[in-house]
């Protein structure tokens, strides 16, 4: 192996320890400090819970309104989870784990310790506590809830998006975890422009428009920032920065989008228009794909 490839190697291995955090506090209950007020988002079909993690991480509450059953997605802090459990008065059967970074799956096996009989969705070995291992495609239940698993490799290679639909006239929701962020998308750690590409447009990018977006990180500001560089004269991306940053300033989510606003503003779902191909110079999706990422990994945001 040659010099430089070595040190693209151990230059990407410490990029992956910054983001996967040490595993500390896993049995922290409420922290005094939050990042984002705790929202809830409701349907006649389903209710959302988010509930803030770490320093900008996202758990959900995913729970089926006519049973009341509940499913946590990426429960990293498994006390707040079972606080906001308890708070709905619900009854957590299942958890949806995107993949298997410790900041998305650090807290599962110390939730399985304090809630019996958990099934642990996943798709990838390194995840822990998993019991159910799905595929692409795969298919269930949360009460009267539809659950298909996506398969989303690239910012890991075993990352699952998870797909909800319930009442036909009633918005579903996907938790895409670290593949799909508001206005951006996951760091390549373990995959190709390809991959990503195929992720978030042959995959994400297909669901019905209204789709609700519910991404694993707030990072909405600083990728709209890149969106804007990449994009300036794009209105939409102008006005969602403007109302993203008067969200964070009350410290308020920026959660979640719709698969039809993604499309209008997030660079990484536009590789095919006209204005990103000549922001970048390149004239395949999948060369336009890998340019952004480049840039986005070293932008700075003024």
């Amino acid at each position: 192996m040659s010099i430089r490839r070595i040190a693209g190697k151990l230059l990407q291995s410490f990029t992956v320890l910054r983001t996967i955090r040490p595993q500390h506090n896993l049995n922290c209950g409420f922290s005094t400090k939050f990042h984002s007020k705790p929202l809830t988002f409701p349907q006649p079909d389903m209710k959302v819970k988010l509930v803030p993690a770490l320093d900008d991480n996202y758990m959900y509450l995913l729970i089926d309104e006519d049973t009341q059953e509940c499913a946590v997605v990426d429960p990293v802090e498994p006390d707040k989870v079972l606080a906001a459990v308890k708070e709905e008065g619900v009854n957590l059967t299942t958890v949806l784990t995107t993949h298997h970074h410790w900041d998305h799956a650090g807290g599962n096996e110390n939730l399985v310790k304090k809630v019996s009989g958990l099934t642990v969705h996943g798709g990838d070995d390194r995840i822990g506590a998993m019991n159910s291992k799905v595929q692409h495609g795969q298919e269930f239940q949360l009460g009267a809830l539809n659950i298909k698993c996506l398969s989303t490799p690239c910012h890991t290679a075993g990352h699952i998006c998870y797909f909800v639909t319930g009442s036909p006239n009633e918005s579903p929701a996907v938790f895409t975890g670290d593949t799909l962020f508001v206005g951006g998308c996951g760091r390549f750690f373990e995959g190709t422009p390809e991959q990503m590409y195929n992720a978030l447009i042959e995959v994400l990018s297909k669901l019905p428009g209204n789709t609700n977006v519910y991404c694993g990180h707030e990072y909405t500001v600083n990728n709209l920032k890149y969106a804007i560089h990449v994009e300036p004269k794009n209105a939409a991306i102008k006005e969602k920065l403007s109302w993203a940053e008067g969200q964070r300033k009350n410290k308020l989510p920026t959660i979640p989008s719709t698969i039809t606003e993604e499309l209008q503003f997030n660079p990484f779902m536009r590789v095919g228009e006209g204005d990103v191909k000549t922001h970048t110079s390149k004239q395949t999706p999948i060369d336009v794909m890998g340019f952004l990422r480049k840039e986005k990994d070293s932008f700075k945001a003024k």
